[in-house]
């Protein structure tokens, strides 16, 4: 199966432009759902990097559920 995490990765970075439109144009529950659209899409790219497969929507488990061995900023789960 090939790795598709860049192609996840790339659509994170068009949510996150899409949530930065919107909060420019004062559409502010379009920019909350395209960020956590875009958070989530990034760290499943990050699980199809490391080889895992990911599922659900919560953020925090996502990153709960990567490996020990991958860095977090601390205030990311706080965040998340």
């Amino acid at each position: 199966m090939p790795n598709r995490s860049q192609d996840w990765f790339n659509q994170a970075q068009r949510d996150l432009a899409q949530a930065i439109a919107s909060e420019s144009g004062a559409r502010h529950e379009w920019a909350c759902f395209a960020a956590h659209q875009a958070a989530e899409k990034a760290i499943k790219a990050l699980h199809l990097s490391l080889g895992q497969e990911a599922w659900g929507h919560l953020l925090v488990r996502l990153l709960s559920e990567l490996p020990a061995t991958v860095e977090r900023p601390s205030l990311l789960g706080s965040c998340a």
